[in-house]
């Protein structure tokens, strides 16, 4: 027990919150913070999804001009999945798609799937300690589960340290159903200013880079170059292999002095995507892992990169990001 304080709050914490107004009215949040500098904010009425990130202070992701939406405006159809997409540090993009709307077997898949505008059934906070000390812990289930067709279930853990700035994203998937099932995720991380602008500096260990399409491979040679906001600018992305499981990409920015490092299992998340929109407003460097690439359900099957899981069947992924002065 420390004698120097009235509440633990004083040191880090967690606080419940609800929004009020606009498009977010009701939605709920925690808000995290670690004591050493680092600051989340995690939507359950969205996936348990990470809406706000912050270092010591200055703001690390991307909040898209959607702002807040609650998961009552997600409208399926088309590309219209766009307009309640909040962006913030993470969206996680699936269960059912990742990428491109397409017909797959007779199904309809919207863009990106459908798993970030569910709210979680449950969801709560802990301290909970552990060898490596004590973490901020939220915990939440999220159902993506429907009459005569797909049963899978989201069980997240966001575990952030009180001894480092740091934190994890652990996510086990299960089918519930009786019949083997595609699934598909992206975790749909969103770099935004401060911490992104021109004179970013990135790193990916890769050991290959794919343009996807032929505009972005007229730009192949500038993919870890940033530029600063422009008219008309057209996305390009980027599909990096790793040649181990050693999945890395890191973000420095020289003006702040600080880098976010984020690193995974590249052979279980096999799909690791660059996305450099670099358009006024719409400024925003994604790092994403997945298993999988976003050109929907449909082309993933036929490459022969479709995960499946089988009746009770699970799978884990981890997710770990580091920021720190430099």
């Amino acid at each position: 027990m420390n004698s120097y304080i009235g509440h633990d709050s004083q040191l880090y914490g967690v606080e419940e919150l609800r929004l009020i107004g606009g498009k977010g009215d009701g939605m709920r949040l925690y808000q995290i913070h670690n004591g050493k500098g680092l600051d989340l904010t995690v939507s359950p009425d969205r996936n348990g999804d990470i809406t706000r990130l912050r270092y010591k202070g200055m703001n690390m992701s991307y909040l898209s001009p959607s702002g807040y939406v609650a998961p009552a405006y997600y409208d399926s159809v088309g590309t219209n999945w766009l307009s309640s997409f909040t962006a913030g540090f993470l969206t996680t993009c699936g269960l059912n798609n990742v990428g491109t709307p397409n017909t797959d077997r007779g199904e309809v898949l919207p863009l990106h799937g459908s798993i970030a505008n569910l709210p979680a059934d449950y969801s709560y906070w802990a301290i909970e300690e552990s060898e490596n000390g004590t973490c901020l812990v939220v915990h939440s289930e999220t159902k993506d589960e429907t009459l005569f067709g797909r049963k899978l279930r989201l069980s997240r853990e966001i575990k952030v340290s009180t001894d480092q700035n740091e934190f994890c994203i652990r996510d086990t998937i299960v089918n519930t159903g009786d019949k083997i099932e595609p699934y598909e995720i992206l975790y749909h991380m969103n770099m935004g200013y401060p911490l992104l602008d021109e004179d970013s500096v990135i790193e990916i260990l890769s050991a290959e880079v794919l343009p996807r399409n032929e505009h972005a491979a007229s730009e192949l040679a500038k993919w870890m170059h940033m530029q600063r906001p422009t008219a008309g600018y057209e996305e390009c992305c980027y599909y990096h292999k790793f040649a181990d499981k050693e999945g890395r990409a890191k973000i420095y920015q020289p003006k702040l002095g600080c880098s976010l490092e984020i690193t995974f299992d590249a052979e279980k998340l096999d799909g690791f995507v660059e996305w450099k929109m670099m358009g006024v407003r719409d400024y925003v460097l994604g790092l994403e892992c997945g298993n999988c690439y976003p050109d929907g359900r449909d082309v993933m099957r036929k490459e022969g990169m479709l995960k499946f899981l089988g009746p009770g069947e699970s799978q884990e992924y981890e997710v770990h990001i580091r920021l720190r002065d430099e």
